[in-house]
């Protein structure tokens, strides 16, 4: 096998081919992928405000902070969050959801990184930090 050259249409594939395993984790568990990471991203160093999460969540997806805050809600309808004063907080069926579908998760995850040499995971992870602040950075110059 050619190994092919990395380049965005690669990364974006190996992006989707990934996402679509989760995906099709997380629509067994009946939530999206964004309200995974809404519901992760309130769970994780809480509480949190409804306006970090949206943050956080914008920062991680590139998505729109009003599409973040109807997850939000759908995550708050879904009693998975709830507002506690001015934060969010998970409930017990919001940490568990998360639990199962890293339980889920855990062993496909552990097949696809299977066999990878540290030295290749280390050199990818380097030019991917390097990829996400190249284009962060250029992002940030569009959106003014």
């Amino acid at each position: 096998m050619t190994t092919p050259a990395v380049d965005s249409r690669l990364l974006g594939l190996a992006h989707y081919a990934a996402r679509g395993v989760l995906e099709h984790v997380l629509t067994r568990h009946g939530i999206t992928f964004q309200q995974q990471i809404a519901l992760r991203t309130a769970t994780v160093n809480a509480p949190r405000t409804p306006d970090e999460v949206v943050d956080l969540v914008r920062d991680f997806l590139k998505a729109d902070p009003a599409g973040i805050r109807a997850t939000i809600d759908e995550l708050l309808a879904k009693r998975l969050l709830v507002v506690d004063g001015a934060h969010l907080r998970p409930t017990d069926e919001g940490r568990e959801l998360l639990a199962a579908v890293n339980a889920e998760v855990a062993p496909i995850s552990a097949r696809i990184w299977e066999g990878m040499p540290v030295d290749d995971l280390a050199a990818a992870g380097r030019v991917l930090a390097l990829v996400i602040q190249r284009a962060n950075a250029e992002l940030a110059v569009l959106a003014h």
